[in-house]
């Protein structure tokens, strides 16, 4: 299965956000960091990533006379080249991101401790009006800032984020032939 196929699936989508620190990680450890999600799918979805090569098994442990694996993302995988994949591609992959997101949203607010305000929640949208190079500036900019802490370990003092950026152009045709 290409790395496409694999990672325009909500749910598989969302165990590759949850293995992003590079840490290994359990079945039962995914289960309780996407609780909305069945232990029957998790399973499932995570046999599929080990098949395509996309999560790899560091290790396994007699638990209960059961055997616990231990699971790690290759983060090196889990890019898709955007150049390879048709329209109908880009529209699979925005259906899967955005149900991601809302189930990762509606995760977060389920929780009686969330606090939007507080955690700095933030679903903005802005319209831009940019030339090419203005939007290549702009996502060179972007680029960089997320790059600066994409590297950031796991640690006490940190909680995991999930940052989405979309762009795309809004108008029609028509409408920048107007202009």
């Amino acid at each position: 299965m290409e790395i496409a196929d694999l990672m325009l699936h909500p749910v598989r989508l969302r165990i590759v956000h949850a293995g992003m620190d590079g840490l290994p990680f359990t079945t039962s450890q995914l289960c309780a960091r996407l609780p909305d999600i069945s232990k029957a799918t998790i399973y499932r979805q995570v046999a599929v990533l080990v098949d395509g090569g996309m999560v790899e098994v560091v290790g396994e442990e007699r638990v209960r006379g059961a055997v616990e694996r231990t699971y790690r993302l290759h983060t090196s995988r889990t890019s898709i080249d955007a150049a390879a994949m048709s329209n109908a591609d880009h529209e699979r992959g925005f259906a899967a991101a955005i149900g991601a997101l809302i189930a990762e949203f509606n995760v977060y607010v389920g929780r009686p401790e969330a606090n939007p305000l507080a955690d700095s929640v933030s679903y903005r949208q802005f319209s831009l009006w940019l030339t090419e190079e203005e939007k290549a500036a702009f996502i060179e900019e972007m680029a960089v800032a997320i790059r600066a802490r994409m590297t950031n370990p796991p640690a006490p003092e940190r909680r995991r984020h999930l940052a989405s950026t979309i762009l795309f152009p809004a108008d029609s045709l028509a409408d920048t032939a107007a202009t």
